[in-house]
């Protein structure tokens, strides 16, 4: 893709249907997985998003080989891994960018019976610790060394890993999978207790299972896994992405446009769709598809006391972080204010001061609060450049330029193209007028 900047033209009122991408978080977990074994995988679905294709090409040169079966669908072998790459300077370089790269580890303990793993990189939102897995592999029974010099982790599993009980310090989306992925070919049973339970966890659990693997409480936090000696081929197709179809419904808000968001998955969507309701937005599940009417207005409700409502992130089956920008930007053109709690990263909000230039009424509380006085569409944001910080964010500052009167330039949505495929083409067929400069 040539250009690193949108140039949007907003005021323009939206219609028509749009197909959500499979699901990045989903994605990068499921991409891991298919090193556990030298037998074939096909997955189905998969987005054609930087940070999928930056994580095939390390798997490309650990040894996998990947067949493009269609847009979409891939073919994963990987019969030896290349330990050697392992410690190149390109793996180091690639494996840096990309934070989904961690999970990596699990299946390589199993494979070769070390990794190696540089600093990961991804969104800089906060701090985003990685104790949890290294504590986890720990447990069952790997080595973890961390080269303060080299900025790299080392573990190794060389003397075998055995079933454990953990009892996970957060509950971490990655460092869940980390645990999984580690414990299916384990002597023993290996107990992983305060698990995460996000729809992407339990869609790992039904692909591995498919492989072989044998795991019991597939949707709750405790996760019972009981050691297979190997795992074999299977087929596996990802969800639609939730943070998409969350996007797309702000979207539809803020231009006052009437969309269907098609196959949609509305039942893998948790309380997304209460929580936009609660922000004065009519949506509705038809059937797979998710439906948002026109609307010219939208006023938050209030708890039942009449105090202003809070909308908080919090894990499965909680709202998702990763909506939480997109949120903010909806409310800035709501009757009613709202405050948005991110409790879980303390550099999310960051990007408010580019709204308030917009017009936006937003008052940065703290790192993790910040509270939104809707004005209700009687001042429209205006057009301004800016510039995204992160996949969130981007999106979230894209969404604000397609209601603004006038032309916006959004620079570095290189971060956006991390997390959203096509998303030019997309969004102009359905009246978006926006190109890549």
């Amino acid at each position: 893709m040539e250009g690193n900047a949108f140039r949007v033209e907003g005021g323009h009122r939206l219609s028509g249907e749009i197909i959500p991408q499979g699901a990045k978080n989903e994605a990068l977990q499921v991409l891991c997985a298919t090193m556990l074994t030298s037998d074939e995988v096909v997955l189905e679905n998969v987005p054609r998003i930087v940070d999928v294709h930056n994580l095939m090409d390390l798997m490309r040169g650990l040894g996998c080989d990947i067949t493009e079966m269609s847009t979409h669908t891939f073919r994963y072998h990987t019969p030896e891994v290349n330990l050697d790459y392992f410690r190149s300077p390109e793996y180091q370089s690639k494996a840096s960018k990309i934070r989904g790269s961690v999970m990596l580890i699990g299946p390589m303990l199993h494979r070769v019976g070390r990794a190696y793993l540089p600093k990961p990189g991804g969104d800089k939102i906060g701090r985003r610790r990685l104790d949890t897995h290294f504590l986890g592999f720990e447990m069952l029974g790997a080595e973890f060394v961390y080269d303060n010099d080299k900025d790299e982790f080392f573990v190794s599993a060389e003397r075998g890993l055995r079933g454990a009980y953990m009892l996970m310090d957060e509950i971490s989306v990655t460092g869940t999978a980390n645990m999984l992925m580690a414990a299916v070919m384990v002597k023993g049973t290996t107990q992983i207790y305060n698990a995460a339970c996000e729809p992407y966890v339990q869609q790992l659990c039904r692909m591995l299972t498919g492989m072989g693997a044998k795991i019991e409480g597939l949707g709750s936090n405790l996760l019972i896994v009981h050691g297979v000696e190997r795992l074999g081929g299977t087929t596996h197709r990802l969800l639609p992405d939730m943070i998409e179809i969350g996007s797309w419904i702000g979207l539809a808000a803020m231009t006052q446009s009437e969309l269907t968001i098609k196959d949609a998955a509305p039942e893998h969507l948790g309380v997304i769709l209460p929580t936009f309701r609660k922000m004065g937005i009519e949506v509705e599940a038809r059937g797979n598809d998710v439906y948002v009417p026109q609307q010219d207005h939208y006023e938050i409700t209030t708890f039942i006391d009449g105090s202003v409502m809070t909308v908080y992130d919090s894990p499965w089956p909680g709202f998702t972080p990763d909506l939480m920008s997109i949120l903010l930007v909806v409310a800035t053109q709501a009757r009613g204010s709202v405050l948005i709690h991110q409790k879980m990263f303390e550099s999310r909000l960051f990007f408010v001061d580019k709204i308030i230039d917009m017009g936006a009424k937003v008052i940065l509380c703290d790192p993790h609060r910040a509270t939104v006085i809707g004005i209700d569409r009687q001042y429209p944001l205006r057009a301004t450049n800016m510039s995204s910080p992160d996949i969130r964010a981007g999106v979230a500052l894209l969404i604000a330029a397609c209601s603004a009167q006038g032309v916006s330039v959004i620079d570095n949505v290189n971060q956006i193209d991390r997390g959203y495929q096509f998303i030019e083409e997309r969004l102009r067929k359905i009246g978006v007028q926006m190109e890549r400069v």
